[in-house]
């Protein structure tokens, strides 16, 4: 989403587009010159608070995962569109759900136009030089919507692009205009000319348009301009942010400058490899994310459709490079986070039944409802009803040659709605982020993964003859006796 102001006209000038006199025109003027947005070229911001997973609640019906913030900084740049935050964080402990023994984590991200980037955290990169920058192309859209999601960003966008006004009852005024004519931004000016609210959508794999809204209060007074102590954001209908603000300079943030590897970055082919397990199954890999290909008699059953619809529409292609002539029927989904559904409309668009924990499908019913205005995808284009199975113990999808066994993991700190797949003939498990196999050369923790821990308990529930395992993350197809290993058992343990 990036923004162009033109050369700035300044304020002045491009509130004289609007109607003299007008309601719009009287409450931009006061609210920009409360907030000293006019000559605020940049805002630096930090504090504390608690910042939430996105897309990664351990239950649909939850909200996203906590974790305690123990530093956050943002530098924004108005005139350049450009953002830099860094945030330091650690997983919040849930009572009742056991999870890895929590790490810090650091965060450094960025935005300038239409290009986004992290940059590893630590101070160098294994050669000795500087890191190199990770591009985040699907972040730039939401990156771009927070830095005029914020008070001044919002009245300087809101007066360029010829917002519009009504009154709120109880006071006020809401604000609404749109950027590149597709992104809607919302905001609310209170009695004391101050940014109460923004809200604003951006598109999502699963959940379509998706509401952002930011919220503002407690305003008090750095370097000679109100600038709120708390911001609270809800994304997706749950808490992503909720900063309590410290400190705040205006002017004086460092340029953002984009890394040569991004600005000259060519983005190359998804290509998704096949490498064969068994007669007629296939792991899929190529990227971050896997995917399982299985052929049955007539037809072919698919396990995991994850981050978005590009990976699908590759995987898909493979499929049909492979068994020319065989539809998908089935699209079996592990668990509901984000980067292992976002590309399941996908494959209902193809027609695929898909196989889930019970608990999933009233979530992706709900979700899948929304609309889809921003980025429309095949399935919005087809007007297609989602089936479903609902796994809730066990099912078996058999073609009376070759079963495909699903079955509930049950136990699991990382989804109360999660599953596996296991082919009985050729003792292959297959299973996403319940266990990820690491480098041969890597050793195994020092404590090892209650996850992992959870998913050897389930295999010896359920009783499953496992010889290969087929991880939906990782470099490698393992064995039983690697995870044996990585959770500190004998590696022939009966």
């Amino acid at each position: 989403m990036h923004l162009s102001l033109r050369p700035w006209l300044g304020l002045t000038t491009t509130l004289s587009l609007l109607a003299v006199g007008s309601a719009s025109a009287q409450t931009l003027e006061s609210a920009i010159r409360n907030l000293g947005s006019a000559d605020t070229r940049s805002v630096q911001i930090a504090g504390s608070g608690n910042t939430f997973q996105f897309g990664q609640a351990p239950d649909p019906s939850l909200p996203w995962p906590r974790f305690e913030l123990k530093r956050y900084t943002a530098d924004i740049d108005y005139e350049r569109a450009a953002a830099r935050v860094q945030i330091q964080r650690i997983q919040a402990v849930e009572a009742g759900r056991l999870r890895p023994v929590p790490v810090e984590q650091r965060v450094d991200q960025y935005v300038a136009g239409p290009l986004a980037w992290n940059l590893p955290t630590a101070s160098a990169s294994a050669g000795g030089g500087a890191p190199a920058a990770v591009p985040q192309s699907a972040a730039a859209r939401e990156r771009a919507a927070e830095i005029w999601a914020t008070p001044q960003g919002f009245l300087r966008a809101a007066a360029a692009h010829k917002a519009r006004s009504k009154a709120l009852k109880g006071g006020g005024r809401e604000i609404r205009f749109k950027l590149d004519g597709r992104y809607r931004f919302v905001g609310h000016i209170n009695s004391r000319h101050e940014v109460e609210r923004v809200r604003t959508w951006i598109d999502n794999p699963v959940l379509g348009d998706t509401l952002v809204e930011t919220r503002f209060s407690k305003y008090q007074t750095f370097e000679g301009r109100p600038f709120p102590t708390r911001i609270e954001r809800i994304q997706g209908g749950h808490p992503v942010l909720d900063l309590q603000v410290s400190e705040v300079r205006f002017n004086a943030g460092a340029a953002i400058s984009v890394p040569s590897e991004i600005a000259n970055a060519v983005r190359a082919p998804l290509l998704v490899k096949a490498d064969p397990l068994a007669d007629g199954v296939f792991y899929l890999t190529g990227g971050s994310h896997h995917s399982v290909l299985i052929e049955q008699k007539d037809h072919l059953v698919i396990v995991e459709a994850p981050l978005d619809e590009e990976r699908s529409l590759a995987v898909i292609a493979k499929a049909r490079e492979i068994a020319p002539g065989k539809p998908i029927r089935y699209l079996v989904n592990t668990h509901a986070h984000f980067d292992h559904s976002g590309g399941l409309r996908t494959f209902v668009a193809e027609g695929a039944t898909i196989v889930t924990p019970q608990a999933n499908i009233p979530y992706y019913r709900q979700a899948w409802s929304a609309p889809r205005t921003l980025k429309p995808d095949l399935l919005a284009g087809k007007g297609r009803k989602p089936a479903f199975i609902g796994i809730d113990g066990k099912q078996v999808l058999s073609d009376g040659q070759r079963s495909i066994e699903v079955h509930s993991i049950v136990g699991s700190g990382h989804s109360d709605a999660f599953a596996l797949v296991y082919l009985p003939a050729e003792k292959i498990l297959v299973e996403g982020d319940a266990y990820t196999p690491t480098a041969a050369s890597v050793p195994p923790p020092a404590r090892p993964n209650p996850f992992s821990v959870n998913l050897h308990d389930n295999i010896l529930r359920l009783g499953l003859n496992v010889e290969r395992i087929a991880a939906l993350h990782g470099p490698r197809v393992v064995t039983l006796a690697d995870l044996r290993t990585a959770i500190g058992e004998p590696a022939s343990a009966p």
